[in-house]
């Protein structure tokens, strides 16, 4: 009898870890791009949003705008692609976006600049952004469900976290490419062509992707999953602005510490692209350091009491490790680490956070519930993330606004993660939670009172 068991696990480990490996390199590419377009912001401003004559900061603001422009359009390809996965399966709207993401991003890289083609150029990287915008849309929704649905009874916070690493992972290749570039090249050629290689090296990532993906299997939750009657629109919508408000601190704080604060650095504190780049490799090496660990802890302690220490902490330490960034008294090891605690503590709510989406939603409405739900927060508070920095401390002066951004989403999202639902049915194969009292049995409930399928307003 321990030998079949032993044997079924050994059996079940394969597509659990081709799921992750499938899952995972997509939203490697995705931030990889996404980071590299925040750490050349003030290149890609030059060369494409400032003509002859045309200030920086106007130029800055014009390319955050184009990137806030791809963050809006996310829900929409969370819907579009999210309908696909929820009725023809997660494995062909996985192989859809990921082949749309690649060539997007490979050709910005490819893009004439404002010297070459005049206003065309602002327009043409505008549209790559929106149809990049779209495919991150179904990625994220896609991905998750696909690696909480192989995952094994009690491990969905640690697979789910997977989803998170590979962000910080992205996030991190993104800069290492572009502090390479910047000690490689002089400043000249880094903004005459150098700025283009990242984005061309997402097309080899992108072919390796689509390999992995090819040979994944549809997710056996999905397969099996048993007709049931419609769900109620006015619950699932109820889900979806929940969930969304749940992760808004992740979004707001995650794209302030991570991807902002490079850009942030140069034009407000005016430390060089090299510091910048530093600050926020440090930054996040501690977001990656924290993600498994506090993936794994949800698993036993629950989802929203991890993500409620992550946000509190937020709200408490923003100001002060800003304060100790921006003193000219505060030495460099010290500030080294004030970024490197900024980052580790989003992880605490960048781990637990796929799990809970992909927990707040049944298999047939999963892929386009926690897509919306995640795609609408980054929209509003990552996308915005720097349009909104960037205006605020040039019309105020006040160089503490990223501190006053990330803590006042993170106050909010803690107001979401302390309201109570109420949970009927199955949401994950094999795991049942009955009741209205907020608990569920076992472990494999990660989060207590958000397993089920059925969310409803108290």
């Amino acid at each position: 009898m321990e030998l079949d068991q032993e044997e079924r696990a050994t059996a079940g480990r394969g597509p659990s870890v081709r799921a992750l490996a499938a899952g995972s390199v997509g939203n490697f590419i995705e931030w990889y791009e996404f980071g590299v377009y925040g750490y050349f912001a003030t290149v890609i401003a030059e060369r494409f949003f400032t003509p002859a004559g045309g200030g920086t900061v106007e130029g800055l603001v014009k390319a955050y705008a184009a990137f806030a422009l791809a963050f809006f359009f996310r829900p929409v390809g969370a819907a579009l692609f999210g309908r696909l996965g929820d009725r023809m399966g997660r494995r062909p709207v996985l192989i859809l976006v990921i082949s749309l993401m690649t060539v997007t991003t490979a050709l910005i890289g490819a893009l004439p600049t404002y010297a070459t083609v005049g206003v065309l150029a602002p327009w043409l990287l505008t549209l790559l952004r929106v149809l990049q915008g779209l495919s991150a849309g179904g990625e994220f929704g896609g991905a998750v469900a696909v690696m909480t649905e192989f995952a094994p009874p009690g491990r969905r916070g640690l697979y789910g976290a997977w989803q998170s690493f590979t962000v910080a992972l992205g996030l991190l290749g993104g800069a290492g490419v572009a502090a390479a570039l910047a000690s490689a090249l002089s400043e000249a050629q880094l903004h005459s062509w150098g700025w283009r290689l990242p984005f061309l090296l997402a097309l080899p990532m992108g072919l390796g992707a689509l390999w992995l993906r090819l040979r994944l299997d549809e997710t056996p939750t999905f397969r099996e999953q048993e007709p049931t009657e419609s769900l109620p629109t006015r619950q699932v919508v109820w889900a979806v602005a929940l969930g969304a408000g749940r992760v808004m601190g992740w979004a707001a704080a995650g794209y302030a510490f991570l991807v902002v604060l490079p850009s942030y650095l140069q034009t407000a504190l005016h430390a060089t692209f090299r510091e910048a780049l530093t600050a926020t490799v440090l930054a996040n090496l501690g977001f990656a350091a924290t993600i498994i660990p506090a993936g794994l802890l949800s698993d036993r302690i629950g989802r929203r009491p991890v993500m409620l220490t992550g946000a509190a902490l937020v709200v408490v330490l923003a100001v002060p490790l800003l304060n100790l960034l921006q003193s000219d008294g505060t030495s460099t090891p010290l500030k080294g680490l004030a970024v490197l605690l900024a980052g580790a503590i989003v992880g605490l709510m960048a781990g637990p956070g796929p799990a809970l989406l992909a927990e707040m939603f049944p298999t047939r409405v999963r892929c386009t519930g926690l897509g919306l739900a995640y795609a609408l927060s980054n929209a509003v508070f990552s996308g915005c993330a720097g349009l909104i920095i960037t205006e605020a401390v040039k019309r105020t002066g006040n160089v503490d606004v990223p501190a006053y951004y990330a803590a006042a989403a993170c106050a909010l999202s803690m107001l979401a993660l302390f309201k109570s639902t109420a949970f009927n049915g199955t949401s994950f194969k094999g795991t049942s939670f009955k009741g209205t009292s907020g608990k569920a049995g076992g472990a494999d409930a990660g989060d207590r009172p958000d397993v089920g399928n059925v969310v409803r307003r108290d």
